[in-house]
């Protein structure tokens, strides 16, 4: 999937309306095609500290983290936010990374310790983004709730759970509720002042906020080290054994990966798949997730080979032309 679902992408643009609320007041968007699982049993947070890259067993209920599960060789299955409570945990990720989630699930769950239910048709989820996005969901105390941290929140007579979400660069919260309050949470929150976020719109805020998404910037042939999960929050290196993590360890403490997910401004838009080329002509990278930008033009993710610094001018290659761009660190500023 990593290099020919890229390519055959092309750059994400704001919508100006969309964007300026966004920046300004609040968006909402539907993210109930996301996978949601339910985790629970007597061993349920040892199972899934087995499983994935981040310390579960440390969480209390009303907290989340960030992680991701790796196949044995430290590459990446899924990058998934897990979400604590007082009854087990809520596994959620991208639609693309739901299929070999499960599958690792049902390879290496035992059900006499732990049980697991895709809980994604019975459940939706629905975002509300912006500086004004705590008061359109009625709590004023989220501003100050960590990221993927969560709250029990009633919308119109509908019990829902608000995550505060990260991976936009502005606030954002996420509602996840049973399928039917959907209908209840968007009137409400558009009747609050919020207005649609479109696809382009968000991609353009993922790609500003250096967040990688699966199947665009990371799958089962990048290792996590070389997706950033580190610099977000999504590895512990002081837990136990987890599947993949002799890679892990390794890169951490004895070596390095060869290239990291790192950020292009470019003088054009450039295409995800094209490739990146020194001053000498080198090949020293690839582009991957790829935006126009209200505040910063056109930039893209791109994985970089480390040797080469941040404020360093590339060449984009793209249909026999050139962009020049300069590598940059994440996010953009």
């Amino acid at each position: 999937m990593s290099g020919g679902a890229a390519a055959s992408r092309t750059w994400a643009a704001a919508d100006p309306a969309a964007y300026e609320a966004a920046m300004a007041r609040s968006v909402w968007c539907d993210r109930s095609d996301r996978v949601r699982i339910r985790f629970s049993g007597p061993q349920a947070a040892l199972t899934l500290n087995g499983l994935l890259t981040n310390d579960i067993a440390s969480l209390k209920p009303g907290a989340g983290l960030y992680a991701a599960a790796l196949t044995a060789k430290g590459k990446i299955i899924a990058d998934v936010r897990v979400l604590a409570s007082d009854d087990g945990f809520m596994v959620n990720a991208d639609a693309a990374a739901g299929p070999p989630l499960l599958a690792m699930l049902r390879k290496y769950v035992n059900p006499r310790l732990a049980s697991f239910r895709d809980i994604t048709a019975d459940t939706c989820e629905v975002r509300i983004a912006g500086p004004g996005s705590a008061q359109a969901v009625g709590e004023v105390a989220l501003d100050g709730l960590p990221p993927f941290a969560h709250l029990d929140v009633n919308v119109r007579g509908h019990a829902a759970q608000v995550v505060r979400a990260p991976d936009l660069g502005v606030m954002a919260f996420d509602l996840l509720a049973l399928a039917p309050a959907r209908a209840a949470m968007v009137p409400a929150l558009e009747a609050s002042g919020a207005v649609p976020l479109d696809a382009g719109t968000a991609e353009v805020l993922r790609v500003e906020a250096g967040w990688p998404r699966y199947s665009l910037d990371m799958d089962d042939a990048v290792l996590a080290q070389e997706a950033g999960l580190d610099r977000l929050g999504g590895i512990s290196f002081d837990k136990g054994c987890y599947t993949g993590q002799e890679t892990v360890a390794r890169i951490r403490f004895r070596g390095h990966v060869n290239r990291t997910l790192r950020g292009l401004r470019a003088a054009a838009p450039v295409t995800p798949g094209a490739e990146l080329h020194s001053s000498d002509g080198a090949p020293v990278g690839t582009v991957r997730s790829s935006a126009v930008s209200p505040r910063f033009g056109p930039i893209a993710l791109a994985y970089v080979r480390r040797e080469v610094e941040d404020g360093v001018s590339v060449s984009a290659a793209m249909n026999g032309r050139q962009v020049i761009a300069t590598i940059t660190a994440l996010p953009f500023r």
